[in-house]
């Protein structure tokens, strides 16, 4: 019998689960579609903070999580014995004009109040080769932004969870404590008790290139995140899309990626394209993942809404949820609490 039994096998319900099995909970994991099947399958694999100023707690959670990512994820690939592909090489962003030069320079000031010396945002001098065109021949540089394979860390995941002793199956059925994180599914479910949208999927579309920029830093250029990864392909993404027809297939609007980040970053002009990929990342109304008891299931807990940010904030996630459902322990913002997106 499992101790704790987590429904659906994206990077929230992942990490979750390998929190309680590190902690000693046997563990079942039940993803219909496989491991990473809907938006945690995707390539970009961005682990990038919020800008430093107007702290709040989703801010100050995400930050916790990107400063624990580093030990969590050097546990996952000891026991798994697979790499996520994690690193954190920081990130370079282009300063348009003299107003963002003045703004980023601010917030220099206040990352070092607010990031407590673990990290730094810095205004440098633009450079050649590996980094974003620049009008103001300044870029910001961040030390706390770090990156991973979405994919390679969900088989991670799922090998250090079996490692554990843990399950990861396709069907089955619910045994002890029951977490839902059931990303887009999960959200409908709640929209339609509640009678109005408690949350949407928003579609994404991003591209694998053929550029080996493995040991260098992220770059977010023209709203695009592009991102090196260590077996020396480029991903760049996303497109956010709330109407769409197919949720699984690319288009135009990815090819208009491509063209943006090759002209924003000259090094990818000639990069080939080897994969494109679209799917749907689970939005709560408030924006703020939804975590703790479960709405509609009475004893059961909720882990869902990571839009965007689900990799990043998974550490953390792991942790609050582990503490809640085995020590009993609510160390949950409380804007993150499913009642805030009603």
């Amino acid at each position: 019998m499992a101790d704790i039994t987590v429904m659906g096998a994206g990077i929230f319900g992942l990490s979750v689960a390998w929190t309680c099995a590190a902690r000693g909970a046997r563990v079942r994991v039940i993803g219909p579609g496989g491991p990473g099947a809907g938006a945690s399958g995707g390539v970009v694999g961005a682990l990038a903070p919020h800008v430093p100023e107007k702290w709040n707690d989703k801010k100050a959670f995400q930050f916790d999580s990107l400063i624990m990512a580093e030990t969590f994820w050097a546990s996952v690939a000891e026991v798994s014995g697979k790499s996520p592909g994690y690193g954190r090489l920081g990130r370079l962003q282009p300063i348009a004009d003299e107003a963002a030069l003045g703004l980023a320079t601010a917030r220099a000031a206040t990352a070092r109040d607010l990031w407590q010396g673990k990290a730094e945002w810095r205004v440098i001098p633009a450079r050649e080769g590996w980094a974003p065109f620049s009008p103001t021949g300044y870029l910001i540089e961040d030390t706390l932004s770090a990156r991973l394979h979405p994919r390679r860390a969900c088989a991670a995941l799922v090998a250090a969870i079996r490692a554990k002793g843990g399950e990861v199956v396709t069907s089955g059925a619910p045994e002890g404590r029951v977490i839902w994180a059931t990303g887009v599914a999960g959200l409908q479910e709640l929209s339609a008790a509640h009678s109005r949208s408690v949350g949407a999927g928003v579609k994404g579309q991003g591209a694998l290139l053929a550029y080996d920029a493995a040991t260098l830093p992220q770059l977010f250029a023209d709203t695009l995140h592009v991102i090196p990864h260590a077996d020396g392909t480029t991903a760049i993404g996303s497109t956010s899309e709330n109407t769409y027809d197919d949720p699984d297939s690319t288009d135009a609007l990815l090819d208009a990626v491509i063209a943006r980040a090759r002209a924003a970053v000259p090094a990818l002009v000639d990069a080939p394209v080897l994969a494109r990929w679209a799917g749907v990342r689970p939005r709560s109304r408030s924006r703020a993942p939804m975590l703790g008891a479960h709405p509609l299931r009475s004893g059961e807990f909720i882990a869902n809404g990571g839009f965007k940010i689900g990799f990043g904030m998974a550490p953390k996630v792991g942790q609050v949820m582990a503490d809640l459902i085995l020590d009993g322990v609510d160390a949950i913002p409380e804007g993150f609490h499913p009642e805030a997106s009603y």
